[in-house]
């Protein structure tokens, strides 16, 4: 029996462009458009691409307490997020392990606004409810769409609608109005580049789109350039290279845990966690570059000199920036440092690589 897959509010909009359509987090998906993965890849990189990403779960969290509520869910400093500003963050097991990663902005007026991954809010959104106290409410948005729009120009482009956004910094929140709508717009993205993430309203989020990709500096782009770009970015896939096995130390988290949460230790998996930041983690997640052009795929051995098998590929391609093979995957710590030689098992053939300091391509955030 075939999966009934959800649709997003532009889903006639990417029939309409041509879209390659695809299953991903129970929704049918754009993965590219006519142009080519390497075309959206360099769009965004050169100029303006804009992304569909309202598979995404999107809740707001309201009433007295919000912060308190988040803290003892999450490792991060949220009673110190100023209004209007974002934060990345991780909700954790009791073991330590990662039950997925999401931002976080505080709205003021006792408002948080979430945004959590798409295979991941059927659990999420349960699990944070299950810890709020009397007063404090969550309330997913599926009125909502989400839009990201991303690349050097996107400020210019953004500016041009809503002039307001273009002075937002990186990580800031801020209401805005298009055409008489609000809109909720945040400096960030997971492409590596400058570039906003815009929550309407599904009823105007086609005729926003539209109005977006008119502009001449923008094209669209699917799930296949945005995979490129976070990887060349070194930025984290959740259900491949974290998930809840994942302590947030190995996997190069922990600038997400605040100073003081480190000496409460009071967040979920705190004694795993702060022991691994004491002792060292036995594994890292590190860059790999693969010699030659053969991309190593997630689920490639990794191995070191002496042909022990120490560790997998968790996320690995082709990389159109660099115009090579780049990879990201956990090794033993004592390998995880800058030129160490590795092999690895591509197609039963092995194949030379080396670890890499990331991200590949340097990050372009407004700062």
């Amino acid at each position: 029996m075939s999966e009934i897959l959800k649709t997003t509010p532009l889903d006639a909009l990417h029939r309409e462009l041509g879209a390659r359509m695809v299953p991903f987090a129970g929704y049918s998906m754009p993965v590219q458009y006519p142009a080519g993965i390497l075309a959206e890849h360099a769009q965004c990189r050169t100029a303006a691409a804009l992304f569909d990403v309202s598979h995404m779960g999107q809740a707001m969290l309201t009433g007295r307490g919000g912060a308190a509520a988040l803290e003892r869910l999450v490792p991060g400093d949220i009673a110190g997020l100023k209004p209007m500003r974002q934060r990345y963050t991780l909700l954790t097991t009791p073991a330590g392990g990662i039950i997925d990663d999401l931002m976080v902005a505080n709205l003021g007026d006792e408002s948080y606004f979430l945004v959590v991954n798409a295979s991941r809010k059927e659990i999420d959104l349960p699990h944070i409810r299950a810890h709020l106290t009397e007063g404090l409410r969550l309330a997913e948005q599926p009125t909502h769409a989400l839009l990201a729009l991303q690349g050097p120009q996107a400020a210019t482009v953004l500016g041009r609608l809503a002039p307001d956004a273009a002075s937002l910094p990186f990580m800031g929140v801020a209401p805005v109005t298009v055409d008489n709508v609000e809109l909720l717009v945040s400096r960030s993205g997971y492409t590596g580049e400058d570039g906003f993430e815009i929550s309407v309203s599904k009823d105007f989020a086609d005729a926003f789109a539209r109005i977006l990709l008119a502009q001449p500096e923008v094209a669209p782009a699917g799930l296949g350039a945005r995979d490129s770009l976070r990887l060349e970015a070194g930025l984290c896939l959740y259900g491949q290279d974290i998930d809840e096995t994942t302590n947030p130390v190995e996997a190069g988290l922990t600038w997400t845990i605040g100073k003081r949460r480190r000496m409460e230790g009071n967040f979920p998996g705190a004694d795993a966690v702060l022991a691994m930041l004491g002792n060292g983690p036995t594994r890292m997640r590190v860059g790999i570059l693969p010699d030659g052009r053969a991309p190593a795929r997630a689920g490639t051995e990794i191995f070191a000199a002496d042909g022990t098998l120490v560790g997998k590929i968790t996320s690995g391609g082709f990389g159109p920036t660099l115009n090579a093979p780049v990879a990201m995957g956990y090794v033993r710590r004592d390998l995880a440092g800058d030129g160490t030689a590795l092999t690895l098992m591509v197609r039963d053939k092995p194949l030379p690589a080396r670890v890499a300091p990331m991200p590949f391509v340097p990050h372009h955030y407004i700062r």
